[in-house]
């Protein structure tokens, strides 16, 4: 545990306005960007409930580990000063139960450490984006032009010429129209393909997740691309009807939530010879070995890595900075979650 900003003696003091306590790594150097009055003290990645408990007793703001800790693993009850629970991921499905709707004050009872105060929680809205766009579209090129059995004929030092299928003049859609989805779409614009967002609602350039435009997108796509968050009405929303809908050869691409898609469905079909797949995200989460996915010639599997690329790191100390710099000047923080 590493403290900045104050030294000791204003964790021991509390500061003017409190801890702020931070991941040591993944990203790295968020200490360097808290501004005083605030302490800013750093834990072991991965260790949070190694922070002992005189510090947790002053900290207002708290930035849980990047990627796979629940809010049940946390030291959350330790902290009866915290106001602001920063996430670095954009995803915040777990935190539910925590969250306050945006506007509204959140219930004390329902914040662990909330004390006689509130707890906001906000997501990592601007960080990821345009990675994980990158990354779909990186898995997309690299099905669609055989690149994973060039590199296995490369090492198998093997000469393998063939047709590959262009990504030009393919029909595209987008499950998810927000941040994520439109960068997707975006960066798919230049190479002159027809692309659909489906959103929870019907607007401008979108149409509604369930409605009959969705229904045709769905049963037209030669690829279809999974960007939304996990909740009960998006889970499994890739199910076995859906699949069934989809045309022979299509490509399916989930860099979402790997709860969007029914797997054991989805094995089925890709199995089978009749859709293909790339994902970065997957259910179960890791993907333990021997699996089936693991095994099936027409996927491509990523670990989970959209999002974790070396945009991270700059994104998330501004944001970070300017969460800090708002909740010290009384200002509204930014990507509140319900």
């Amino acid at each position: 545990m590493s403290v900045t900003n104050g030294g000791a003696s204003a964790v021991a003091n509390g500061g003017a306005s409190g801890v702020v306590l931070l991941p040591d790594r993944d990203p790295a150097g968020l200490a360097e960007v808290v501004p005083p009055p605030f302490t800013a003290v750093t834990y072991p990645w991965g260790e949070p409930m190694s922070v002992p408990p005189e510090v947790l007793a002053e900290v207002t703001v708290y930035v849980p580990p990047y990627m796979g800790t629940p809010p049940s693993g946390l030291p959350l009850a330790g902290m009866p000063r915290l106001r602001l629970v920063q996430l670095l991921t954009v995803g915040y499905e777990a935190w539910r139960g925590i969250a306050a709707p945006p506007g509204a004050s959140p219930d004390p009872a329902a914040a662990p450490g909330a004390g006689a105060g509130t707890v906001t929680v906000c997501n990592a809205e601007g960080v990821h984006e345009e990675s994980t766009a990158e990354q779909a579209l990186a898995l997309i090129l690299a099905v669609l032009r055989g690149v994973p059995g060039d590199v296995r004929a490369q090492d198998a030092g093997r000469w393998q010429h063939s047709r590959r299928q262009a990504l030009i003049d393919s029909r595209v859609l987008i499950l998810g129209a927000g941040n994520v989805g439109r960068a997707i779409a975006e960066r798919l614009a230049p190479f002159g393909v027809t692309v659909t967002l489906a959103g929870r609602s019907a607007r401008s350039g979108v149409v509604a997740l369930g409605s009959t435009q969705y229904a045709t997108a769905l049963g037209e796509a030669d690829i279809v691309i999974l960007a939304l968050p996990l909740t009960e009405a998006t889970a499994q929303i890739m199910d076995a009807t859906a699949l069934a809908r989809l045309r022979t050869d299509t490509l399916v691409v989930n860099v979402g939530r790997g709860g969007l898609v029914d797997t054991e469905a989805l094995i089925t079909e890709v199995a089978a010879g009749r859709l293909r797949c790339a994902l970065d995200v997957t259910d179960p989460e890791p993907l333990p070995p021997g699996h089936p996915l693991w095994a099936l010639p027409g996927a491509l599997i990523s670990p989970h890595v959209g999002g974790h690329s070396t945009a991270m790191g700059p994104r998330a100390r501004a944001l970070l900075a300017d969460q800090c710099r708002r909740l010290r000047d009384g200002e509204q923080v930014r990507n509140v979650v319900a």
